[in-house]
């Protein structure tokens, strides 16, 4: 489940935030999408010594290498995200107001972690 929420427009990319969500992380691997595969995000991901595993842009001049067993565990990220979809209210972002938004997203987050444990 998430760690850190920030609610943007709908416009707003999500790459654009990724350095926020980071800032602080400490954990041994960093996985995430093709979209983060920037070289802002990757060095910030070493910086904070983890290991970026984020497969490259095809259309990168220079590829680098990622360790695709660990990618293969990214579906759990997607897994939390169609639970948090699958209330309604969430998933066609019926609070127009952002508090109320993230209120909603946090008790989500709250009722799954309780079913886990």
């Amino acid at each position: 489940m998430p760690v850190r929420i920030i609610v943007t427009d709908g416009t707003t990319a999500d790459c654009t935030q990724a350095r926020h969500l980071i800032e602080g992380i400490t954990t041994e691997h960093l996985l995430a999408d093709r979209g983060h595969n920037s070289d802002a995000i990757v060095n910030q991901v070493i910086q904070q010594n983890m290991n970026p595993v984020i497969p490259p842009r095809k259309n990168r001049k220079h590829l680098r290498g990622y360790d695709k067993e660990i990618y293969k565990l990214r579906h759990l990220v997607e897994n939390a995200f169609l639970h948090l979809k699958a209330w309604r209210g969430i998933a066609t972002r019926y609070a127009k107001n952002t508090t109320s938004f993230l209120a909603a997203v946090q008790i989500k987050c709250i009722s799954i972690w309780v079913n886990i444990l």
